[in-house]
Protein backbone atom coordinates (compact mmCIF):
# COMPACT_ATOMS: atom_id res chain seq x y z
CA UNK A 1 0.00 0.00 0.00
CA UNK A 2 2.96 2.41 0.89
CA UNK A 3 4.44 1.76 -2.85
CA UNK A 4 0.86 3.20 -4.29
CA UNK A 5 1.21 6.06 -1.92
CA UNK A 6 4.07 6.81 -3.68
CA UNK A 7 3.44 6.17 -7.20
CA UNK A 8 0.04 8.18 -6.69
CA UNK A 9 0.63 10.53 -4.19
CA UNK A 10 -2.69 13.04 -5.44
CA UNK A 11 -4.90 10.20 -5.24
CA UNK A 12 -4.50 9.95 -1.38
CA UNK A 13 -5.01 12.82 -0.61
CA UNK A 14 -7.50 14.31 2.15
CA UNK A 15 -10.44 14.21 0.76
CA UNK A 16 -13.76 15.18 3.49
CA UNK A 17 -16.45 15.73 0.89
CA UNK A 18 -18.01 14.89 -2.54
CA UNK A 19 -16.72 18.47 -3.84
CA UNK A 20 -13.30 17.52 -2.75
CA UNK A 21 -13.65 14.11 -4.28
CA UNK A 22 -14.93 15.50 -7.88
CA UNK A 23 -12.47 18.22 -7.63
CA UNK A 24 -9.12 15.88 -6.87
CA UNK A 25 -10.68 13.75 -10.04
CA UNK A 26 -11.01 16.84 -12.03
CA UNK A 27 -7.25 17.95 -11.44
CA UNK A 28 -6.07 14.52 -12.28
CA UNK A 29 -8.25 14.51 -15.39
CA UNK A 30 -6.38 18.14 -16.18
CA UNK A 31 -2.78 17.04 -15.74
CA UNK A 32 -2.97 14.12 -17.65
CA UNK A 33 -4.81 15.60 -20.51
CA UNK A 34 -2.25 18.56 -20.62
CA UNK A 35 0.20 15.78 -20.59
CA UNK A 36 -1.20 14.00 -23.43
CA UNK A 37 -1.53 17.18 -25.78
CA UNK A 38 2.18 17.76 -24.91
CA UNK A 39 2.98 14.03 -26.17
CA UNK A 40 0.40 14.58 -29.64
CA UNK A 41 2.85 17.59 -30.08
CA UNK A 42 6.01 15.45 -29.98
CA UNK A 43 4.89 12.66 -31.94
CA UNK A 44 3.98 15.16 -35.02
CA UNK A 45 7.28 16.84 -34.41
CA UNK A 46 9.09 13.74 -34.20
CA UNK A 47 6.98 10.86 -36.84
CA UNK A 48 9.89 8.42 -36.89
CA UNK A 49 9.72 7.88 -33.01
CA UNK A 50 5.87 8.46 -33.04
CA UNK A 51 4.82 4.87 -32.33
CA UNK A 52 7.18 4.93 -29.32
CA UNK A 53 5.61 8.23 -28.01
CA UNK A 54 2.01 6.65 -28.67
CA UNK A 55 3.05 4.05 -26.00
CA UNK A 56 4.00 7.16 -23.89
CA UNK A 57 0.62 8.47 -23.94
CA UNK A 58 -1.23 5.10 -23.22
CA UNK A 59 1.01 4.78 -20.35
CA UNK A 60 -0.67 8.46 -19.07
CA UNK A 61 -4.03 7.28 -19.60
CA UNK A 62 -3.47 3.99 -17.55
CA UNK A 63 -1.82 6.00 -14.87
CA UNK A 64 -4.77 8.50 -15.44
CA UNK A 65 -7.67 5.59 -14.90
CA UNK A 66 -5.60 4.06 -11.86
CA UNK A 67 -5.58 7.18 -10.11
CA UNK A 68 -8.90 7.96 -10.33
CA UNK A 69 -9.99 4.12 -9.57
CA UNK A 70 -7.91 4.78 -6.12
CA UNK A 71 -9.16 8.31 -5.32
CA UNK A 72 -12.69 6.90 -5.54
CA UNK A 73 -11.57 3.92 -3.67
CA UNK A 74 -9.68 6.45 -1.00
CA UNK A 75 -12.87 8.23 -0.51
CA UNK A 76 -15.11 5.27 0.09
CA UNK A 77 -12.21 3.78 3.00
CA UNK A 78 -11.82 0.80 1.01
CA UNK A 79 -8.58 1.48 0.68
CA UNK A 80 -6.28 0.99 4.42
Amino acid sequence: METLKKIFPYSFKAKNSIGALIVNILIQFLICAVVGVLIGICAKILPIIGWIIGIAGGLVDVYLVVGIVLSVLDYLKVLK
